[in-house]
């Protein structure tokens, strides 16, 4: 089992629904969750892609300031070409001694992929993806490529240097609509669910398994969620609680009405989990839809002691997730909860130590329990809005 965790490059909160405690998405405080994520023995960091930080240059500063810290880039195919991709990757692979892991983002917001200016509907896009994920990995592979299709073309491309990670860096994927299983089945090696309830889950694994099964293929999967986690289940709940206290129905509405603009069939069956009511958020066990209320993408969370949370996602794994990329807010302070409290109950499979190129500079010691952070730093205080 490996356990990621997210990078909160658009900035992080103490609380949605207000700038109370929050806190700007500064180069010192990324670096100090980089560190803290990288020494306390996570598989991989995500760090996402849209209007925010930029995912490549943010990811490629934290290589000299981390020792086997994985990084989980994500990128949106339709706004670069695949022969760069490739380079970028490759690159990168190098640099990091074969840290880098790739996540495929389709993209479900019309209006934001427009300000990229990306201007195909939903079918297209993953038309696009199969026809960019077509040409990437057979560069990545060696081969020299000619490609014509509907949306992209490259002739004579080829790819000069080789990735550390072969035959490729492996690549995650998200999408729930059959054009995006489709895509999954023929290219993805692992791929990444929201966190729905169990039996949802299974469901889409099956279908996932059956698709790469007629392409020749086997998939691997990975669920992406929040979680909240205590030393007792009444204290994970009031942190549930206390995290959307003051979020107002208005919120809610706007959000949701925003949810239902869409394409995303992953958004939609997120938003149906909850259907904007901020009643009955617990949809399974120890599963709450919160988060989901005012954000948009994952907004499911596991919420419970250290043995509740350990055994719902053993029981995610038995359907065959084996990778759980996480997030809590703020992501400092829950990095060390998570990893403290779960870790000794979960079989968590740490990334070996990579081996430091000559001149790169290791990480500044951090540290290492969360009672130690807590002497170290005032940011369990409020900051200030």
């Amino acid at each position: 089992m490996e356990v990621f965790w997210y990078l909160p490059t658009q900035g992080d909160e103490r609380y949605l629904g207000t700038t109370i405690g929050r806190r700007a998405a500064t180069y010192p405080y990324m670096q100090q969750i980089a560190q803290a994520v990288d020494k306390l023995g996570y598989g991989g960091m995500l760090i996402g892609t849209g209007q925010k930080q930029d995912t490549w240059i943010v990811a490629t500063s934290l290589i000299s300031v981390t020792e086997r810290l994985r990084f989980l880039v994500a990128f949106r195919p339709a706004i670069m070409s695949p022969s760069l991709a490739v380079r970028m990757a490759a690159t990168f692979d190098q640099i990091s001694n074969g840290r880098i892991i790739l996540n495929v983002v389709t993209g479900g917001d019309t209006k934001e992929l427009a300000k990229d200016g990306i201007f195909l509907d939903h079918d297209q896009r993953y038309e696009l993806t199969d026809e960019f994920l077509t040409i990437w990995r057979s560069l990545m592979q060696g081969d020299e490529v000619t490609f014509n299709g509907r949306h992209l073309k490259v002739k004579g491309a080829k790819l000069q240097f080789p990735p550390v990670q072969k035959p490729y860096p492996t690549l995650y994927f998200g999408g729930s609509s059959d054009a995006a299983l489709q895509v999954a089945a023929k290219h993805i090696d692992v791929y990444l669910t929201w966190g729905e309830p169990p039996d949802q889950v299974a469901q889409k694994i099956a279908k996932v398994r059956q698709l790469a099964a007629e392409q020749g293929r086997t998939v691997r999967f990975g669920i992406r969620m929040h979680v909240i986690v205590r030393e007792t289940t009444q204290q994970a709940w009031d942190a549930a609680n206390e995290l959307i206290q003051y979020v107002d129905d208005e919120t809610i509405a706007a959000a949701h009405q925003r949810f239902a603009q869409s394409e995303s069939e992953g958004q939609r069956r997120m938003a149906q989990l909850h259907k904007g009511n901020r009643q009955n958020l617990e949809i399974s066990p120890n599963l709450w839809a919160g988060v989901g209320l005012v954000r948009g993408g994952a907004g499911t969370t596991l919420v419970g002691d250290p043995d509740t949370v350990a055994a719902r996602m053993l029981e995610y794994a038995d359907l065959g997730i084996d990778t759980f990329v996480f997030s809590g807010y703020p992501h400092l302070e829950e990095a060390y909860r998570v990893a403290e409290l779960l870790f000794p109950r979960l079989p968590v499979q740490t990334p070996a130590l990579a081996t430091p190129a000559a001149g790169i500079a290791l990480p500044q010691q951090v540290a290492s329990t969360f009672s130690e952070f807590v002497t170290k730093t005032d940011l369990l205080k409020p900051q200030p809005v």
